[in-house]
């Protein structure tokens, strides 16, 4: 007879060595496929804890920044190598905690690899200009200075990726960190913050302090330690967090919510169309910043569309990420999952019709983890609230358009801008959707979700605070200009 293994209780890090929170308070990690098994548990940290990170990032950044970026580059290299060395394990760490598919979890955790190596090589490429001086006997450069400490922010649907993807270039540029990650995915946060111990980061060059988001993540936004702050999550707490800020003078990046439109014209491969939905809307069970939400589908082929989607979706199977024969995994946690029950039930409110999905799932064997069928909603009106908020879950709402033309308009009728995407054949659809869409991401012939690492990422209207992640664009907000004026 097995006996039962006692999950692991992890600390926070700060100051290079791993730590106890104060007072000693702890919070369970549970997995949302199976809500009585218990991942692990990770700090529930107070203020004094985050204080002492941001002295620990303070003490450590001016020698941080003194080497050259060759040097840092190094390290992250060796972060990199530690994170594929342990890929199955945070892959399978992830799908435990918040349920994505093993496959998709592998798939992310492969992805902060690559982030880490495109950054450690951002140490050798260039970071200003030389711009010619209206004095002959001058010379006149620019260069770029670290904002100082960085406060980072991560949500739980991609607890490997968004991290990195914040924490890489602030480090490459010369900045020290203080990271709050979600505590629903904290576990695989600290496995993460292993992998940047094992490469030799200096003490204090990196810290992670586990906790509430009214306590650590609040504090983040107004600690006057802290230079800049980096956040990824809800529209409701990135505004509070920039007005905690822009208070304070910090600057600070927002990536929020997304009601991402794909537009199906008249002229699609149908086929194609159907298998982009599907994998954008309905992959990590719809929790993406970027997945299809509103399916926009012109009126000469909505029902043979709708005929095709429906089939496939009903047919996708739900169950254990870790289960090589699952689609689907479970909502993150048991607030997610009530959240996109409500807006089912508030869709059939509204008058659309529920063609699929959209239940808690017959199976017994699924009773115990966070689980809805994928649902897809026909005679959706764009001013429904299943068409206009964010719902972050197996949701896909169709909305008929009478032609192309209205289509475009119906994509745009949002106050969202992160991502879109159009399936047609015809170029003057696309120039059309390329110039009118207004959205940060727009994808031809290809589903909305998927953003490129060394391309330049964020959002229009309310989806961003305007900046841009990823590629070398990062650089605009972990730095900041510095004009140099040199006369013998």
């Amino acid at each position: 007879m097995s006996t039962a293994i006692e999950p692991k209780t992890y600390g926070n890090y700060i100051g290079g060595e791993w730590k106890a929170p104060t007072g000693g308070g702890r919070i369970a990690s549970i997995n949302p496929a199976r809500k009585s098994e218990i991942v692990g548990y990770v700090p529930d940290s107070q203020t004094g804890d985050l204080n002492e990170a941001v002295e620990a990032a303070e003490a450590a950044r001016r020698s941080w920044r003194k080497l050259a970026g060759s040097q840092r580059g190094a390290l992250l290299f060796k972060a990199a190598d530690a994170l594929e060395r342990r890929l199955d394990e945070i892959g399978e760490t992830m799908a435990r905690e918040m349920g994505k598919t093993f496959p998709e979890a592998k798939g992310e955790t492969a992805r902060g690899v690559a982030i880490l190596r495109y950054y450690a090589g951002e140490g050798m490429r260039r970071i200003g200009d030389v711009i010619p001086s209206t004095d002959a006997e001058a010379f006149m450069f620019t260069t770029r200075a670290p904002l100082g400490v960085v406060g980072v922010i991560s949500p739980w649907n991609f607890p490997v990726a968004i991290p990195i993807w914040k924490m890489a270039p602030a480090l490459i540029y010369g900045n020290t960190v203080v990271w709050k990650p979600a505590t629903e995915t904290a576990v695989t946060a600290a496995k993460i913050a292993e992998c940047f111990d094992e490469a030799g980061l200096p003490a204090g060059v990196l810290n992670m302090v586990i906790g509430s988001g009214r306590t650590v993540g609040n504090g983040i936004a107004s600690h006057r330690g802290i230079h800049g702050v980096t956040f990824t999550g809800s529209n409701e707490v990135g505004k509070q967090i920039g007005q905690t800020a822009l208070a304070r003078g910090a600057k600070y990046q927002l990536e929020m919510g997304g009601k991402n439109p794909i537009v199906i014209a008249a002229d699609a491969d149908l086929d194609l169309a159907v298998e982009a939905t599907i994998s954008g809307g309905l992959r990590s069970t719809g929790q993406k910043c970027t997945a299809t939400s509103r399916v926009i589908v012109v009126r000469d082929v909505y029902e043979a569309f709708k005929e095709k989607l429906v089939k496939q979706v009903a047919a996708l199977k739900v169950g254990d990420g870790l289960d090589a024969s699952t689609w689907l995994g479970p909502c993150a946690n048991e607030k997610q999952m009530e959240t996109v029950l409500s807006y089912i039930n508030k869709g059939k409110e509204e008058g659309a019709v529920l063609l699929c999905g959209g239940t808690r799932p017959d199976d017994a064997a699924l009773a115990d983890g966070f689980y809805v069928t994928p649902a897809v909603f026909d005679q959706v009106k764009s001013g429904m609230a299943i068409a206009q908020e964010e719902i972050f879950g197996p949701v896909l709402t169709l909305i008929e358009a009478a032609d192309f033309e209205e289509a475009i308009q119906l994509a745009n009728d949002t106050e969202f801008g992160l991502s879109a995407s159009i399936y047609t054949r015809d170029i003057g659809n696309v120039l059309s959707f390329v110039h009118d869409m207004e959205a940060g991401l727009v994808r031809v012939n290809a589903e909305t979700a998927g953003v490129e690492l060394q391309a330049p990422f964020g959002g229009m209207k309310q989806s961003s605070s305007h900046s841009r992640e990823q590629g070398q664009a990062a650089i605009e907000f972990y730095t900041s200009v510095k004009t140099v004026f040199i006369k013998p």
